[in-house]
């Protein structure tokens, strides 16, 4: 188990980013193990296919015996949105001494590193490996990746701004525990105690994680890359035309709208959802607004959209009802 010990000072001081290069790395994981996420195993596909085998197993050997990832490859964003080729620069900026801490923490064994210029030479080698790899198979994918993770992070922080440390951690993953300031995350590799001590907590929702992800090593700041919400919305098709008695009254667009409205979201998500543009979603949902089928609030500089009660009851009508 690993536990981070929050004060006041690091509660406030929580805050999320977005990390191209950490996704890049954690989805390594999926390739060496397709059974971790079944609903990867669509880009899977794709991605095994566009890469050469060679690349492929060396990719996957920087993946842990027990699936850790090393530290030094998912350096802390320093914004809350990097470029993957400033958080790739960092990853080459890692001091030769932190490569030979970090790969056998993670479970890395191989290759063995000699001193200094072996653990330089290998990091060099990782960094172009994951710029080619990123390229390939997760930059074609990132703006809608980038979507989930974002309206991931909308409902995180209304959960926070709701009830606080304990309702934002209630439902993020069952390896995580909540309780008298400290935050636990059990069945990890390791077993150590952080008191956080005025560093914060940097929050990091993720596709292609598939449980909690602290640092292997203590010595890290405070950070924890979570599974993110709507990952299954990722590879799915668009929604098909319903025949129902709710496209009949509505029309097919505005009763897939509809039906999407589980939780509140934003234009854009809607339709990065819907495979049309924002525009479009907006046009249908003045319609839905207009009678009371759906409600809206504002959430920062976004405008989140939601069922009423009386659109609950439209989309769970059932038919002869």
């Amino acid at each position: 188990m690993i536990s981070y010990e929050l004060g006041v000072e690091d509660l406030a001081d929580t805050r999320f980013a977005i990390s191209p290069l950490a996704e890049t790395v954690f989805s390594l994981r999926v390739l060496r193990d397709p059974g971790l996420h079944a609903l990867h195993l669509p880009w899977r596909r794709t991605v095994l296919a566009r890469l050469e085998a060679a690349d492929v197993e060396r990719l996957t050997a920087l993946v842990g015996e027990r699936l850790a990832l090393p530290d030094f490859l998912t350096p802390r964003p320093e914004t809350f949105a990097p470029a993957f080729e400033e958080e790739l620069a960092l990853v080459r900026r890692t001091p030769p001494e932190l490569v030979r801490r970090d790969l056998p923490a993670a479970l890395v064994f191989r290759p063995a590193l000699a001193g200094d210029d072996d653990a330089a030479r290998f990091r060099d080698a990782a960094c172009e490996l994951l710029r080619r790899y990123w390229a390939l198979a997760v930059e074609p994918f990132w703006p809608r990746m980038r979507q989930v993770l974002e309206a991931d992070m909308t409902y995180r922080a209304r959960r926070l701004a709701r009830g606080g440390a304990r309702l934002l951690f209630a439902d993020m993953h069952p390896n995580l525990r909540w309780h008298d300031g400290v935050l636990r995350i059990s069945k990890m590799i390791g077993h150590h105690h952080v008191a956080a001590s005025g560093r914060g907590l940097l929050l990091m929702p993720s596709a292609f994680a598939h449980k909690p992800a602290p640092p292997v090593s203590p010595d890290e700041p405070p950070s924890l890359v979570y599974p993110s919400r709507a990952v299954a919305t990722l590879w799915t098709p668009a929604p098909v035309t319903d025949a129902g008695a709710l496209t009949a009254l509505l029309g097919a667009p505005r009763a897939r709208l509809l039906r999407l409205l589980e939780e509140p979201l934003p234009t854009v998500e809607l339709a990065r959802r819907l495979r049309v543009t924002p525009s479009a979603v907006s046009q249908h949902l003045r319609v839905l607004y207009g009678a009371g089928l759906v409600a809206r609030a504002r959430d920062g500089r976004q405008v989140l959209y939601g069922r009423t009660e009386l659109g609950d009851r439209l989309v769970t009508v059932k038919p002869g009802a």
